[in-house]
């Protein structure tokens, strides 16, 4: 999970296949609804990953203007589309 969570604050997009490979390789800079600064470098992994896991959580969009979460046909094939959305606590 923490991967996944680090992955998505790096780089990683619904647009195209992940590589593996983070866009941003310093670490990354949160303002808090406070103000204040905290910028966390990529070179504490474990700590950006522990931060971005203790201060997020997933939220499912709406169904009907996200238009997920029922099963289509494709090519002959059945598709379910899903939708999670991570948000800052």
């Amino acid at each position: 999970m923490k991967q996944l969570l680090l992955a998505s604050a790096l780089g990683m997009t619904p647009a195209k296949e992940w590589n593996g490979r983070y866009n941003a390789n310093g670490g990354i800079i949160i303002v808090k609804d406070q103000g204040d600064v905290v910028c966390i470098h990529f070179y504490d992994r474990n700590d950006l990953e522990d931060y971005l896991y203790t201060q997020t959580y997933f939220e499912t969009p709406s169904m009907t203007r996200h238009k997920f979460g029922h099963i289509y046909k494709k090519d002959g094939n059945k598709y379910l589309k899903l939708n999670l959305q991570v948000r800052f606590s």
